[in-house]
């Protein structure tokens, strides 16, 4: 699935059509370079889930969690960019959390690719130079 913001007023919309194409995939990995809106598109997703928090990245947190309002669960946001091994990756206890049930939005997803779920897809972004609108692609790993 492919989708296109022009404007991150886009996003909420786009995030609302990303989140039914999903159906029962919780586990997403992004792939695109800094600045290309991974964060961006992951607090759209999670407003579109519904949660009430502010969605911020977890760079030196590593993961953050959110609410979400109206379900019981959680939404776990994973910024692995300053992780440099397997070992550190499996110290935070990735694997618990991609194994809960819940959302699990993952960016610089590298080091953690032999840790995914079966089930998993994957998100990418690539900025247009001349008009900075982002496309975004769905790519179904599972």
């Amino acid at each position: 699935m492919i989708y296109t913001a022009n404007t991150v007023q886009d996003l909420d919309n786009v995030a609302s059509q990303i989140i039914n194409d999903l159906g029962d995939v919780r586990v997403v990995a992004f792939d695109a370079p800094m600045g290309a809106g991974k964060t961006t598109l992951i607090a759209a997703l999670s407003k579109a889930l519904g949660t009430l928090s502010v969605v911020n990245s977890p760079t030196f947190a590593i993961v953050n969690d959110y609410d979400m309002a109206d379900v019981n669960g959680a939404i776990y946001h994973f910024d692995l960019y300053r992780l440099k091994s397997m070992g550190e990756v499996m110290d935070i206890g990735f694997e618990d959390y991609v194994s809960s049930g819940n959302y699990c939005f993952v960016e610089w997803p590298e080091l953690a690719l032999d840790l995914m779920p079966d089930n998993y897809d994957t998100i990418s972004i690539s900025v247009n130079p001349d008009t900075l609108a982002r496309t975004i692609e769905l790519s179904f790993v599972s």
